[in-house]
């Protein structure tokens, strides 16, 4: 069976859109979903999961690389978007990385979103490795331009 890479791209970014949608709806302070939602730190598949209740409605993939945290893509169930979801996630997600002591590298776009909005935790940021969905953007340094290497390589190494 064959996989549709830009099938899957594409609907990669139709699911950050959304949620980056969301996040755009809710204000500063508002970092509690609609429910009381448990957050589940799945460390052999690599990945947070918010459950109601049994099911699981959301999730941050990651993976640990040179001591840090690379936080890759979150999705949230589309019954539940709109509702603080992926903000209540990323935040309860980010509050544990801090009492870990570790950094992070964002790749996925909507956690770089939520940062943006949360200055707070802008310091558990790695300044090597940023990632490319670290917001404030990551500026050139002056060798980058003849790289080949895309930005998610370069902050896997």
């Amino acid at each position: 069976m064959a996989i549709d890479l830009e099938a899957e791209a594409a609907t990669r970014e139709e699911n950050n859109a959304a949620v980056i949608a969301a996040l755009n709806e809710t204000s500063l302070s508002e970092v509690e979903s609609s429910w009381e939602l448990d957050v589940i730190n799945d460390v052999e598949r690599g990945r947070w999961i918010a459950a109601l209740g049994a099911e699981a409605i959301a999730e941050l993939q990651y993976r640990f690389v040179g001591g840090r945290v690379v936080l890759l893509t979150t999705w949230v169930d589309p019954a539940y978007r709109r509702n603080r979801v992926a903000t209540e996630l990323v935040a309860r997600v980010l509050n544990e990385i801090r009492e870990s002591g570790k950094k992070i590298t964002i790749i996925c776009p909507v956690v770089g979103r939520f940062i943006a909005r949360h200055p707070q935790y802008l310091d558990l940021i790695d300044k090597v490795h940023p990632g490319a969905g670290a917001y404030p953007q990551r500026e050139r340094a002056a060798g980058d331009q003849g790289e080949e290497l895309t930005a998610f390589e370069k902050d896997l190494t």
